[in-house]
């Protein structure tokens, strides 16, 4: 990480998670508040409400906006909750996450259903009342929420994940599978702040472009690094297997590109949108 990025993110994080921690604070029981903030404490990078943030601050000369922290935080419990069910026993049935139990283990998997539906339920509850927004963008917010984590998005990449598209055997059906588990998050992040920020067709447009490279770049980032744990006919589908390691290589630089090329458009406003996608694609690979 550059001192670029992470002096940005020491600015723009404490607030968002200060946010996030006052979230469940009057649910009932109380105890099932507390259930909800747990895995919302865990950790981890942040990474897509800051491409909210980042995509708000590349698209406007506004400092910032009213709803923005909530507009972001919907993002993350959409994930959040999405980790939480990834992690029961009936999906990849994992005991831990960030170093911590997860959520079926330290509190049940009855419980862990719960939260993960709350998780998501309270996201749409935020970006829908989110303050300064005119009705048209909440339409708008909603709708891409909607969108990237449904069946359309995220929902239909895990459920080819868990084999319900059969075997993945050639690369349209794989980069179908991660745009949708992985990049429609990614994609929704960077839209989702020009829709706070009212950017025009054409800058939406390009946050889209800039998304949805980010988002296969990581991946094919991600399989390189795990390509050894992945090798064997029992490991994942993956690009490396697919295409090779070297090809994988060559794929994620080209996409890191155009994900810098979608950017030109917004000139020096969008450093902090080409730091994420630095950070998140040139991880050693």
């Amino acid at each position: 990480m550059t001192p670029q990025l992470r002096g940005w993110l020491e600015e723009r994080k404490p607030p968002f998670e200060a946010f996030l921690g006052q979230l469940f604070e009057d649910a009932w029981p109380t105890q099932f508040g507390e259930m909800s903030r747990y895995p919302l404490q865990s950790g981890g990078k942040r990474m897509r409400p800051m491409w909210v943030i980042a995509a708000f601050e590349a698209s406007t000369q506004a400092p910032t906006h009213p709803g923005l922290l909530q507009v972001a935080a919907a993002l993350e419990l959409i994930h959040t909750y999405s980790l939480v069910h990834d992690d029961l026993p009936c999906m990849d049935d994992d005991n831990e996450r960030r170093g911590r139990p997860t959520v079926h283990v330290a509190f049940g998997e009855g419980p862990a259903v719960l939260v993960g539906d709350a998780l998501l339920t309270e996201a749409f509850r935020l970006a829908l009342s989110a303050p300064g927004l005119e009705a048209d963008q909440r339409v708008a917010v909603g709708l891409e929420l909607a969108e990237a984590a449904g069946y359309k998005g995220m929902i239909g990449g895990q459920a080819a994940d868990i084999g319900l598209a059969g075997p993945i055997t050639n690369r349209n059906e794989l980069e179908r599978l991660h745009r949708g588990k992985t990049g429609a998050l990614i994609r929704a992040g960077c839209r989702l702040g020009g829709i706070v920020a009212e950017a025009n067709a054409a800058q939406l447009a390009a946050l889209s472009t800039h998304g949805e490279a980010v988002g296969l770049a990581f991946q094919l980032a991600d399989d390189v690094l795990d390509a050894e744990e992945d090798a064997g006919e029992e490991g994942p589908p993956s690009f490396v297997k697919l295409l090779g390691e070297e090809p994988c290589r060559e794929e994620a630089e080209k996409l890191y590109q155009d994900s810098l090329t979608a950017l030109e458009c917004f000139g020096t406003k969008a450093e902090a949108l080409r730091e994420l996608a630095t950070y998140t694609i040139q991880r050693d690979i």
